[in-house]
């Protein structure tokens, strides 16, 4: 290796921390803002004289945008550049962000979400492929396992700002907190981070593959929630809907001889189709349990929204931890051995909550979520890894926008399934509350038990290093 080759990889490795805490700024506000507003719902329907399933809107619309925008975050990324990209996406969520606070109607806010969410979408996937792209391979594992876990911590993180925040100010300030912090990201992105060039080969948009694709899945999520719901017949209409769009795009994205907006292809490679359940799977299992815990908090014991998600901090506390040994060990450690640990920690700390019937104490419910956080943190990085690392730079945009949407839908899909699940065990003769979740948690142990199915086929070797 020459001395100049030496001194530009000193020099990449010195700036690469402070790159990533950067980026991980957009990825933070984006998923953050997911969870943030579910402890203002009752506000929010105060405030604008709205019930509130028509309030709980203002949460769908935003998940709703961040899953359309999601799948032409590759391309976009492709036909501009990385941080030309990602800044766009941080102006544009500030601006939504802006606007929520200047709301002055629940159909207003809901409009305002969209925008918000359509920028927040492109957040994620976009920052990680940028932070992928300017690493390189051999740096790609350390960086990642920094920035996989802020997303673990959001739906943790959201309720505890969300609840702070209304205790001290007004429910503006949940949308207005993000101009200081997204200010900040812009200006250390325009000094720090470099720019990464466009696709030498463009390729026009895939305009039925975008009509297809992304509204498939917006209906899709929508029709769940109305499963949810107990809806008998939007439901029925979204699922069909939405499955029919996306079953239409598959067909497309096998047939076109054009770039697909998502290519079907990439998932017949290995090893994206194992990190690609992986990924769903782990989605489905911590937003499900996200959603499920500070709902049994608060309607089987009767906590504030506030306490319910303070119960969850030791689930965020064991993430940090296990991101720490992760970030030692990702270089050195063959990626399915510590994909399969994740899985089997996260199965143990599940257990516990199918017997919530029995009394569970405070200490074994703290114990327990602290050994999930550990095990989630040993699977998101490292399947992110072994992609990142594998695949091509000038497939990275599209890879993160695949693996990004994917974790997502995972999330929206389990969220919606548990939901029916628990509505299911509330409506069953002589069946108590805690009884209720308690056999509700067994579905996400089998949640855990098919991840464990796919982390097999991952790679026993160790990611390749470049020079």
């Amino acid at each position: 290796m020459s001395k100049n080759t030496a001194t530009a990889g000193d020099q990449v490795d010195r700036g690469l921390p402070r790159i990533a805490f950067i980026l991980v700024l957009g990825t933070f506000m984006a998923t953050v803002d997911a969870t943030i507003v579910s402890v203002a719902i009752h506000t929010l329907a105060d405030e604008f004289g709205a019930s509130v399933s028509e309030i709980q809107w203002v949460s769908t619309a935003y998940l709703l945008a961040v899953v359309t925008a999601v799948p032409a975050s590759g391309w976009l990324a492709d036909r501009f550049g990385g941080r030309r990209v990602w800044l766009a996406a941080v102006a544009v969520f500030l601006l939504g962000s802006a606007l929520c606070a200047l709301a002055w109607s629940a159909a207003s806010l809901i409009v305002f979400r969209v925008v918000q969410g359509l920028g927040g979408g492109l957040l994620p996937p976009t920052g990680q492929a940028l932070l992928a792209r300017i690493a390189g391979p051999a740096r790609t594992g350390r960086v990642i396992s920094i920035v996989a876990v802020v997303p673990m911590l959001s739906p943790v993180l959201g309720p505890l700002v969300g609840g702070a925040l209304l205790g001290a100010v007004s429910w503006q300030w949940l949308f207005l907190v993000n101009l200081p912090i997204g200010v900040v990201a812009v200006l250390l992105a325009r000094r720090y981070v470099p720019a990464v060039p466009p696709s030498s080969k463009q390729t026009a948009f895939d305009v039925r593959g975008a009509a297809l694709l992304s509204p498939g899945l917006a209906v899709l999520v929508l029709g769940l929630t109305e499963v949810a719901a107990g809806r008998a017949l939007p439901a029925a209409l979204g699922v069909s809907a939405g499955l029919a769009m996306l079953a239409g795009f598959i067909v497309h994205g096998l047939r076109t001889r054009r770039t697909p907006l998502l290519d079907p292809r990439l998932f017949t490679r290995p090893p994206l189709g194992a990190a690609a359940l992986a990924l769903v799977v782990l989605g489905a299992s911590v937003f499900g349990t996200t959603f499920l815990l500070p709902l049994y908090f608060q309607t089987g014991q009767g906590l504030s929204a506030f306490q319910a998600g303070l119960l969850l901090a030791p689930q965020g506390i064991g993430a940090v931890a296990g991101s720490v040994l992760v970030n030692r060990t990702i270089d050195a450690v063959a990626p399915r051995t510590l994909v399969v640990t994740g899985i089997a920690l996260i199965l143990v700390g599940t257990v516990p909550f199918t017997q919530l019937d029995h009394g569970l104490p405070d200490i074994a419910m703290a114990s327990a979520l602290a050994v999930r956080g550990f095990g989630m943190a040993m699977i998101g990085a490292p399947v992110m890894n072994i992609v990142y690392s594998r695949v091509e730079p000038q497939h990275l945009p599209r890879a993160s926008g695949a693996l990004n949407l994917l974790n997502t839908v995972g999330g929206s899909v389990g969220t919606a399934t548990l939901a029916v699940v628990l509505q299911d065990q509330l409506a069953s003769q002589h069946r108590d509350v805690a009884e209720a979740y308690a056999n509700t948690f067994w579905w996400v142990v089998a949640l855990g038990l098919l991840a464990a199915a796919g982390a097999t086929r991952l790679p026993r070797a160790r990611a390749p290093k470049s020079p």
